[in-house]
């Protein structure tokens, strides 16, 4: 089951990513009318960039998609780290009844970077000084 368990993280969190980032490129389901105003103020400014929503929501896609196939797993990991820090703090400051799925995205996250041997030790090697 030990073995098993980097696989399964992978996949749940693969799925999460490549599922929203989806939702969130094709518009298939509307943004709730009922956000807090601090939330909405700030999704109405990154859509109006135009180009950040497409440029977040396709980086989950291609991500969720590299994590639920194996291939590239430590690049994807590193790929979402920034993402999942944003996602993160936008719920904590502007949306704290949101915080659960976050948090346990970034359980995942860390877990499979920091502690999943097939992974681990591609992602510390990083904080090596050279």
């Amino acid at each position: 089951m030990k073995q098993k368990l980097p696989m399964i993280a992978r996949l749940f969190l693969g799925l999460m990513f490549f599922v929203f980032g989806l939702i969130g490129l094709l518009n298939l389901i509307p943004v709730p009318p009922e956000l807090p105003e601090r939330l909405k103020t700030f999704n109405d400014g990154l859509a109006a960039s135009i180009y950040f929503m497409p440029l977040v929501k396709g980086t989950e896609t291609v991500c969720g998609l590299l994590l639920l196939s194996g291939f590239f797993v430590p690049l994807a990991l590193v790929i979402l780290a920034p993402v999942m820090i944003n996602i993160f703090l936008v719920h904590a400051f502007m949306a704290p009844d949101g915080l659960v799925l976050p948090v346990i995205m970034g359980s995942l996250m860390i877990y499979l970077s920091f502690f999943a041997k097939p992974y681990s030790d591609k992602i510390k090697s990083l904080f090596i000084a050279n």
